[in-house]
């Protein structure tokens, strides 16, 4: 490898690195020219040749960076679908208006999301599904949740929340926006 960088693909549209020519890097979202890209079959990875990355010791120094762009350059989802970024950090309330804490994480199953929601009472496991999710509101920064029987907050020490800051926080690699301060 002449200084490419192998990235594990956690977007849902791989082939979006074919028009990309700039991506970002890490927390602090520094900016790399895309020369070019190419997508490894079944392995779910991308080889990407970043300009001034020409040696794979200078590519060994960008392991375990995410891969994002900008937020204007994120595809389209349809209605009713979010990016990561979008819902890390939103505040969970129940239909009833109980306060529940605040997504921190995401995790991947394959068949759906589950929000990993930090509060007063500990950690809340959210599965990403109609029955339970009932509204996204973006604007107001919240998730309205309908808890099904036998889900409660488990008690732990719960870590920091991660701020929202416009970046995707959980991210899909090749579609996490720069984060202005992050």
């Amino acid at each position: 490898m002449d200084g490419e960088v192998r990235a594990r693909i956690l977007t849902d549209f791989p082939a979006r690195f074919a028009g990309l020519r700039t991506v970002y890097l890490g927390d602090e979202a520094t900016p790399y020219r895309l020369e070019r890209s190419r997508l490894l079959g079944d392995r779910n990875e991308v080889l990407l040749k970043l300009g001034g990355v020409d040696s794979p010791e200078a590519a060994a120094k960008l392991r375990f960076f995410m891969v994002q762009v900008p937020t204007e350059k994120a595809v389209p989802l349809p209605p009713d679908r979010y990016y990561h970024y979008q819902i890390l950090g939103l505040a969970v309330v129940t239909t009833d208006g109980r306060a529940l804490g605040q997504v921190a994480q995401i995790l991947r199953t394959g068949s759906n999301d589950v929000y990993v929601v930090w509060g007063a009472d500990g950690e809340i496991l959210i599965p990403a599904i109609a029955d339970v999710v009932r509204q996204v509101d973006l604007a107001s920064g919240r998730l309205v949740v309908s808890l099904l029987e036998g889900m409660e907050a488990q008690p732990r020490k719960a870590p920091s929340p991660r701020r929202r800051s416009g970046g995707r926080s959980a991210p899909q690699s090749g579609d996490k926006p720069p984060s202005p301060s992050a």
